[in-house]
């Protein structure tokens, strides 16, 4: 599954050179006003006492390139965890430039995870409750967001995505003990990505 994932960032490498290529060097001054790179932190990961942090870089007129990390080192109470080091790397193409309005994401993931004790929403993954999983996962979807500037270098974005993930891991009895159960992998489709973040333009 790492030679997919690899695969995978090689084809999204050659999109950007291949848009660069097709791009007229002269550029309006508009797209020269535009930010070429932001920092970001998502609301709904520090939700969940999870820290991340990300950074956007304009690679074209239309397209940026967006990494965000994402980590929890937490136990709580009752060993509850959802602990987990998360990186997502996103090529966006802009409807009509970079950090405006409406875009479109494909985006790669891979997370290394120790969750166990913990209620998902919608009941996903229902077994969490009375089990600890720990293991790897890869994959890759789609994404739709949105951009609204709030002040001068100060913007707002909601995005959602939808895709694959294939996860190998080990099944433990409890969230105290150590008990194995099983080493299996599974399949998941569905969301794979969703925010509402705060963004800092640098010009």
């Amino acid at each position: 599954m790492a030679k997919r994932l690899g695969i995978i960032w090689v084809l999204c490498f050659l999109m950007i050179n291949q848009t660069l290529q097709a791009q007229e060097i002269s550029i309006s001054d508009k797209q020269y006003a535009t930010p070429s790179f932001a920092i970001k932190s998502n609301l709904l990961y520090l939700a969940t006492t999870s820290i991340n942090l990300g950074g956007e870089f304009k690679v074209s007129p239309q397209y940026t390139l967006d990494l965000s990390i994402n980590y929890n080192p937490w136990s709580f109470s009752n060993n509850k965890k959802f602990k987990h080091i998360l990186i997502q790397p996103e090529l966006r193409y802009w409807l009509s430039s970079p950090y405006s309005e409406h875009f479109f994401g494909f985006h790669t993931l891979y997370a290394h995870y120790n969750v166990g004790g913990v209620k998902l929403p919608f009941g996903i993954f229902p077994s969490l409750r009375n089990n600890r999983y720990q293991g790897n996962l890869y994959g890759a979807g789609l994404a739709y967001g949105y951009q609204w500037n709030l002040a001068k270098q100060w913007n707002l974005e909601t995005s959602i995505g939808l895709g694959y993930v294939y996860m190998d891991y080990k099944r433990y009895s409890c969230q105290t003990c150590g008990d194995l159960i099983e080493s299996s992998h599974s399949h998941y489709f569905g969301v794979t990505k969703a925010g509402i973040s705060i963004i800092y333009l640098l010009k």
